[in-house]
């Protein structure tokens, strides 16, 4: 059966080793580029767009994997009926189901832990200046997490072609529901792994000119964009007064759209300034970057857990329904 399988995949395995060769090397070409600068303080300004190219190209491969090797895995022998041969060998269906998703998942494996050891080794100059480790963009593309996504993808892949059951409408379906689990996990599941630290932040008016955004489309008191050195906040309370309550919205509102005018520069100006006058602060819950490998960890297990959970599915169902 593990004969079988390999040769099944022969040609996407050898499609996969190609793309990871030329990626490989343009990996290292860049991480001896990026060694060779003699200004670290620059690199953060001077790779960012590449940083963040890289990474997002790098988060599509879990879905590709899925797509392109789990889904017609399966699907294809179920739409070409070439399963029933298999199973009339006296192979039983677990047992061939669960080659494939061993077989597959290593293969998954082995090439997702590639690209993120050659990427974080490539980015660990930038990632030491910049301090950003949280970043949503970022963190699926360094450590070992992304191997987590990349045997989640597949497995997802080989279940959804096992119960679909049609190569076409298996591989959208998980390209799909891939891309949207990397966009979920990040923003609803990654900020609460482990409890967060949390700081009071005076509101003077140099700090509200630090943020990036403040106010919101109903005119809330919010602000956003506030940083801690060497952390990923999480969540930042609304603008509260010196006796803990959220400032009101009238109060907001007038710094907002019609403050004093005292000539203040800034982002804010002459907002800040009165907002600054008001005594306020808010509440900031932020991870640290020292959980960096914590996180990676869990996210790890996260995905290895859910493609289990997704194995014994598939595992049920060859078993139950298939025919």
């Amino acid at each position: 059966m593990i004969r079988m399988t390999v040769r099944q995949f022969r040609l996407p395995a050898l499609v996969g080793a190609a793309l990871l060769v030329l990626a490989g090397a343009y990996l290292l070409r860049l991480g001896a580029d990026i060694r060779a600068v003699p200004d670290p303080a620059r690199l953060p300004d001077r790779y960012a767009q590449t940083m963040l190219f890289l990474a997002g190209g790098f988060a599509l491969v879990p879905a590709l994997i899925g797509a392109f090797w789990g889904a017609p895995l399966v699907a294809r022998e179920l739409e070409q009926g070439t399963h029933r041969l298999v199973w009339n060998q006296s192979v039983p269906r677990r047992r061939w189901l669960a080659v494939k998703l061993a077989v597959l998942s290593a293969a998954a494996a082995l090439v997702a832990g590639v690209l993120g050891a050659l990427l974080t080794w490539a980015a660990s100059p930038i990632d030491q200046v910049a301090g950003d480790r949280f970043s949503t963009v970022l963190f699926g593309a360094r450590g070992v997490a992304p191997v987590g996504y990349a045997v989640f993808g597949l497995v997802l892949g080989v279940v959804a072609g096992l119960l679909l059951r049609r190569t076409l409408p298996a591989m959208a379906v998980v390209f799909l529901a891939v891309v949207v689990v990397q966009l979920a996990v990040p923003n609803l599941l990654r900020p609460h792994y482990l409890p967060p630290e949390r700081i009071t932040v005076p509101m003077t008016a140099d700090t509200v000119n630090r943020a990036r955004n403040l106010g919101s489309i109903t005119g809330s008191p919010v602000v956003g964009g506030l940083d801690v050195p060497g952390a990923w906040v999480t969540d930042i309370s609304p603008l509260r007064t010196a006796d803990g309550r959220q400032l009101s919205d009238e109060a907001f509102g007038t710094c907002f759209r019609d403050p004093p005018r005292t000539g203040a520069t800034g982002t804010f100006g002459d907002t800040a300034v009165c907002l600054g006058a008001l005594d306020l602060h808010v509440d900031l819950a932020y991870q640290p970057n020292r959980r960096f490998w914590a996180f990676q960890w869990i996210e790890l297990a996260l995905h290895l857990g859910a493609a289990a959970l997704l194995a014994a599915l598939g595992l049920w169902h060859v078993r139950r329904r298939a025919g």
